[in-house]
């Protein structure tokens, strides 16, 4: 059995929202993140979704997060990154790339994702270790519910 592992990047302001992308090939927000290469380390990973979907250099701070999604046999890393250079622009993978009040996210942003932005803020001493159940992004897209 083979697993699939995940990389996602919390980038907050100085006003405390956070840093979203709007994808290109669905209208859904999401957080900078997608699978690794083979032989990519999580930390090195996740700096370069965040260059390819933003622009943006990152460092990572330290790892939010650890999330088991078992019926699709992926793990999924979270990462609380903070901007070191450049300014979020729109890339081959996202036509719009903002910082958003976490209270107040579009509906269209992934279930999930909003599920880790909330955990980092809450949980912002600790890694969060969960099981995330529910349909995946692709099944919602199918379904049209985002």
């Amino acid at each position: 059995m083979s697993f699939r592992i995940g990389v996602h990047a919390i980038i907050f302001d100085d006003q405390g929202r956070v840093l979203l992308c709007h994808r290109r090939d669905h209208d859904l927000w999401n957080l900078p993140g997608g699978g690794l290469e083979p032989g990519e380390a999580p930390w090195h990973g996740v700096l370069r979704e965040v260059k390819e979907e933003t622009g943006l250099e990152a460092r990572v701070v330290r790892l939010a997060g650890i999330y088991s999604k078992p019926e699709v046999n992926e793990v999924v890393f979270s990462f609380l990154c903070e901007i070191v250079a450049g300014t979020p622009a729109a890339t081959e993978e996202a036509d719009r790339v903002e910082f958003l009040p976490p209270d107040s996210l579009p509906p269209n942003t992934l279930p999930k994702q909003v599920e880790r932005i909330h955990d980092a803020l809450a949980c912002s001493d600790q890694v969060v270790m969960k099981v995330q159940g529910g349909k995946s992004s692709a099944d919602l897209i199918r379904e049209g519910n985002l």
